[in-house]
């Protein structure tokens, strides 16, 4: 495998002090400290959108691979919980599962960049890059373009990308609370305008984050798309009352402005390079975040894209270059398939919440645990939740459910 030779005065931009433009710069620094690594971020030190991200304990594993003290410092500065609760209207259930974690973006941000800065790493903040002629990439033997879903970098050369976004059906707003949540928590309530949903989990000692989500139709009946910011607050709160335990929702803090609802998109990229141009994290992909995993995907291409650089061979070598990044878009594209697969489905779940609402509480959770499963949305909810139930105890039956999913989901996308 090509890789940035030991002593070779490489010059790396990494345009994105996400986490995995600064994880990146940790692991390339470690592979070679000769490395002349400079990270341009948009947004002041302390400054990010979002409140807390989740993960799993696998992910921990590669972390400390890849860089024992960043993950030690990580795993220090993380909550974790193992139950689901849901109330659904007003009866709550749970639902036992394998441990999670969380940790405040803001964070963790700022764990990543001491520790890029402690092995020699330059992190720029306020320092906006608008395209990939920028002066500051002039020079760069490599240049990797971690700025998000709305990459200028990558929008410069769109059509070589293959770029291509879907929009989801549904509206979502992202928010804090001061309830610390010690498992992760769902709420579906009914209004007279259709459902309206949330997700919740802790992220430290002091806050949690609250994911909101509802039909286009629900959102306007509720007239959320008209209301400022301190008002759609106000009314979430009510409507969520017993999930919250009267503590209060936070937002942007800017009440009279609009509140910040968006609709997902979903971006893919046919190709993840261009010439000594690579795409990293949310400006190569994106999974909705009903799957939790936005963070870990992106921790994975960094570390992922690190090994590919590794081997005899230079960064001045373009031939070099350009196998070592071709091989790690493969790898990765090949890799994200099943967490993509799983993405759209717990979308589509979503996007068709009544047609699981009339379950029982405990039946309904089941199936939100299932929300990933092709085979799903073919058959009627009451008969999967007890074919799941069988599958639990047959294992003939679970083969047959595992086999029957792919084949389904394949004859239902080739017919449109």
């Amino acid at each position: 495998m090509p890789r940035f030779s030991v002593g070779a005065h490489v010059k790396l931009a990494i345009v994105g002090g996400g986490p995995a433009g600064l994880y990146l710069s940790i692991l390339l620094k470690r592979q070679d400290p000769a490395h002349d690594i400079t990270v341009y971020e948009r947004n002041p030190a302390g400054s990010t959108y979002g409140w807390g991200v989740t993960y799993w304990a696998g992910l921990l594993d590669k972390l400390r691979a890849g860089d024992p003290e960043s993950a030690a410092a990580v795993a220090e500065a993380s909550v974790t919980w193992n139950d689901g609760v849901a109330i659904v209207r007003d009866e709550r259930t749970v639902h036992r599962g394998d441990a999670g974690f969380g940790i405040g973006r803001r964070r963790m941000l700022a764990l990543l960049a001491d520790r890029a800065e402690e092995l020699g790493v330059r992190v720029e903040f306020e320092h906006d890059i608008t395209g990939p002629d920028a002066p500051e990439l002039a020079g760069a033997d490599l240049v990797v373009a971690a700025d998000g879903v709305n990459s200028a970098l990558r929008e410069a050369h769109a059509g070589h990308f293959g770029s291509e976004v879907t929009s989801g059906r549904n509206q979502y707003i992202w928010l804090g609370t001061t309830k610390v949540f010690d498992s992760f928590s769902f709420a579906f309530k009914e209004t007279e305008h259709g459902w309206i949903w949330c997700y919740a989990y802790g992220f430290s000692g002091e806050r949690s984050t609250c994911v909101v989500e509802c039909s286009r139709e629900t959102w306007t009946g509720l007239g959320l798309d008209t209301r400022g910011e301190g008002d759609s607050l106000r009314l979430l709160e009510k409507l969520f009352h017993d999930l919250l335990d009267g503590h209060e929702l936070i937002g942007r803090e800017r009440a009279d402005d609009a509140a910040q609802w968006l609709t997902f998109r979903t971006l893919t990229n046919r190709v993840w390079h261009r010439g000594n141009l690579v795409l990293l994290g949310d400006a190569a992909h994106t999974t909705h975040y009903s799957i939790g995993a936005g963070t870990t995907l992106a921790l994975e291409d960094a570390l992922a894209l690190a090994e590919a650089l590794r081997g005899p061979g230079s960064a001045q070598d373009a031939a070099a270059l350009d196998a070592a990044l071709t091989a790690y878009g493969r790898r990765r594209r090949a890799e994200l398939v099943s967490a993509q697969s799983a993405a759209r489905y717990s979308a589509q779940w979503y996007e068709n919440l009544p047609r699981y609402m009339n379950l029982e509480p405990a039946r309904m959770f089941a199936l939100l645990g299932q929300r990933h499963s092709p085979l799903l949305p073919h058959i009627p909810p009451q008969l999967y939740y007890r074919i799941d139930r069988a599958a639990e105890q047959l294992e003939p039956l679970r083969r047959l459910k595992r086999w029957l999913g792919p084949r389904v989901a394949r004859a239902v996308h080739g017919r449109h």
